[in-house]
């Protein structure tokens, strides 16, 4: 693994134990979206590439049914360990779970090609997406789809709060989510282009707009430490992060609302394709 792959499986290790666990819906929706687009059909084989805790995985297993099957792939131990307890949970048995790096995805690990990859919130963590998604496309039938899902527009409100963390982040961690609002994660065209440079084609991007709500700045604190933002936390020097949280929570009570929860928008771009 690159020194890079390393830092992200430890941070996901990291924070595995309570990611989505903390009572904001916010990764559901989000796959659910995917899932829709996407649209398995029973029998169909599906790859799920950085699966976290399973929200687009376990849909997609029981879309597909027991005549399909579904191989969920992440780089944290910690994660794959969750969604296979979850997997077993819901009593899935077409669903296997292994540790994979999606930047270098083994075709062997993952056994025979797939009618459909999915892959939410993983391709801008990447250290070569480009690269990633032309490996991703090998791992699918011809005429197999694909579908990611990446930041859109944010709410200028949530904006001004993640804004706190800008002073402290290296220049590789500016706006990690997208990338910034100049490289290929900062417009729809921008993403369809990198699949396309990688091999896709019949590609199309839909926008659907996710209310996210926090009860109040702690809940938002907790939130935070629980995603892959919490890598923003660790770039804050320890004596700094008293008042950048301080400073955060301060955002957020000006935005509000009267029992002192706050309810921010996020779009989320949904770019699919398909392999030739």
């Amino acid at each position: 693994m690159s020194d890079q792959t390393q830092r992200l499986a430890r941070l996901f290790d990291a924070v595995a134990d309570t990611y989505d666990q903390v009572g904001v819906d916010f990764f559901g929706p989000i796959a659910a979206g995917l899932v829709d687009e996407l649209n398995p059909q029973p029998g169909e084989r599906a790859f799920d590439l950085g699966c976290g805790r399973g929200a687009v995985l376990l849909p997609v297993a029981r879309r597909v049914g027991s005549r399909g099957s579904v191989v969920g792939a992440d780089l944290s131990s910690r994660m794959v360990e969750h969604c296979r307890d979850l997997v077993a949970a819901d009593g899935l048995s077409n669903v296997e779970v292994i540790l994979l790096d999606a930047q270098h995805p083994d075709a062997t690990s993952l056994g025979s090609p797939a009618d459909l990859v999915s892959s939410s919130l993983v391709v801008f963590f990447l250290p070569d997406p480009a690269s990633a998604l032309a490996q991703w496309r090998d791992l699918l039938v011809p005429g197999g789809r694909l579908g990611i899902t990446t930041f859109g527009e944010q709410d200028p409100a949530w904006s001004r709060v993640d804004d706190v963390f800008d002073p402290y982040l290296p220049p590789q961690q500016l706006d990690a989510r997208t990338s910034g609002a100049s490289g290929p994660f900062g417009s729809d065209a921008g993403v369809e282009q990198l699949l396309g440079d990688a091999g896709f084609v019949d590609l199309r991007t839909v926008t659907r707009r996710v209310e996210v709500r926090f009860d109040d700045a702690g809940h938002w604190y907790a939130f935070s430490m629980s995603v892959g933002q919490r890598a923003f936390w660790m770039s804050v020097p320890e004596g700094r992060r008293s008042d950048v949280r301080a400073e955060a929570s301060r955002r957020i009570q000006a935005a509000a609302d009267a029992d002192g929860s706050v309810t921010f928008w996020q779009d989320v771009r949904y770019t699919l394709g398909q392999r030739p």
